[in-house]
């Protein structure tokens, strides 16, 4: 295990400094930046009282689109299987 670095983000307006490993630091970096563009957007787009009204919004996006990243993965894993098994049958007949 590397030692982790301290780094400082920035989310919604607050800075937070926290530790991860260093190979991590460019996806956390990016992750931050994804999370203040979409809190733009939302602010931009949509009604809301506060900050914290965005910060919801956006987590409830990045939730969504993490499950249906998943339902995709899980999707395209059942796909390859039955190709798997399409094969095994279609090598089963050749012989």
């Amino acid at each position: 295990m590397s030692e982790l670095i301290p780094i400082n983000i920035v989310i919604a307006d607050r800075s937070y400094r926290i530790r991860i490993e260093p190979d991590e630091e460019e996806m956390v970096r990016k992750t931050a930046s994804l999370i203040n563009d979409k809190i733009a957007e939302y602010r931009q787009n949509l009604a809301g009282k506060d900050m914290q009204d965005y910060v919801a919004m956006v987590l409830l996006w990045f939730a969504t689109e993490q499950n249906t990243s998943t339902i995709h993965e899980l999707k395209w894993k059942e796909a390859a299987e039955k190709i798997n098994s399409l094969e095994k049958l279609i090598d089963k007949a050749l012989i």
